[in-house]
């Protein structure tokens, strides 16, 4: 890349985020109610405006590898989001969480996800610098991943989750009630812990699941730890908003999880090649550069991803049709 991205622009565009995903949080704790699917596919349209704009503003300060590698990176983490959704759904369902304190819920574990993305972001990149056979490592887990995707079933995960929480209960001593967000309560004069903290914590552990799989995806996209670190933010901000449009959406998209583990694993392979293309390890080629591993571009990796959700979720939504019509040709007769 021959153009360097300004450091003030970095600080300011990071100090902005913060600033709109804490009026976020306000919000979400200030009124905390069911949002409308018309103020929810608001909100969402609101964010996805805001990262082209900054796709945009990196175009015109950076140059258009710097934009195209951000959007690229920020589709492969929304669309690895959207399938965290189910699990969200899931330890929400697990609680009976009141549909009006979900929000604040899902707001604490976005800030959850935000901090430990961060965090494997900041080990990411000095693992690249200082360890270059990384990404054969990062490469080979993403394509496991992607099989294990394309094979497991959501009932797998809902038997894990249900192990988890049931671990949680007998180690931790709950109310039966929730105080919105609150992790404490009081009840006959005695401090307790709310369902909250339960939840916090199992959210907490699916968001580090997903990050093992989500941060080196997008190292396969650009080792630039801003951009990685954008990419994030702008993912998880809309997510709270998609989880209430999409609902029990997400389970009927039966050919997601197959878009996904095509993204995973096409990037894993990306990652094998660029791996093989700046070789140094010394019993591969001798420790030389492997000439014929070709070197994927960011428009060509950024075409492949829209095309596999494109294809799933449209698959998935003719699937819906025809099951549909099915149903109600049984009902007529």
């Amino acid at each position: 890349m021959g153009t360097q991205i300004p450091v003030w622009f970095e600080v300011g565009s990071l100090v902005v985020l913060l600033v709109i995903l804490a009026a976020d949080v306000f919000l979400a704790f200030r009124r905390p109610h069911i949002p409308s699917t018309r103020e929810s596919a608001i909100w969402i349209a609101f964010y996805v405006f805001l990262a082209l704009v900054f796709s945009g503003l990196l175009f015109a300060i950076g140059d258009a590898d710097h934009a195209s590698e951000f959007l690229a990176g920020w589709l492969t983490e929304y669309s690895l989001s959207i399938d965290n959704l189910f699990v969200f759904l899931l330890i929400m369902a697990r609680f009976s969480v009141p549909r009006k304190y979900q929000q604040e819920i899902l707001m604490v574990g976005i800030i959850i996800a935000l901090v430990l993305r961060g965090i494997f972001i900041l080990l990411g990149a000095q693992l690249i610098e200082h360890v270059s056979w990384i990404f054969y490592l990062f490469g080979l887990f993403l394509i496991y991943t992607a099989v294990h995707q394309a094979v497991t079933d959501h009932s797998d995960e809902k038997d894990r989750e249900s192990r988890l929480i049931a671990f949680l209960r007998s180690r931790l001593s709950v109310t039966e009630h929730f105080s919105g967000a609150k992790i404490t309560t009081v009840v006959a004069g005695k401090r307790l812990l709310t369902p909250a903290l339960v939840v916090f914590i199992a959210l907490g552990t699916t968001d580090l699941v997903f990050a093992l799989d989500s941060i080196p995806a997008i190292f396969g996209i650009t080792t630039n730890p801003f951009l990685v670190f954008a990419a994030n933010v702008f993912a998880l901000m809309g997510l709270r908003q998609l989880y209430f449009l999409l609902g029990d959406l997400v389970e009927k998209l039966v050919y997601l999880k197959y878009g996904i583990a095509a993204i995973l694993g096409f990037i894993g392979v990306k990652l094998f090649l660029h791996a093989l293309h700046e070789n140094a390890v010394p019993f591969i080629n001798g420790g030389h550069a492997v000439e014929w591993a070709p070197d994927i571009s960011t428009l060509a990796s950024l075409a492949v991803i829209v095309a596999a959700m494109a294809i799933a979720v449209g698959a998935s939504v003719i699937r819906l049709r025809i099951d549909a019509r099915r149903n109600l040709v049984r009902e007529t007769r």
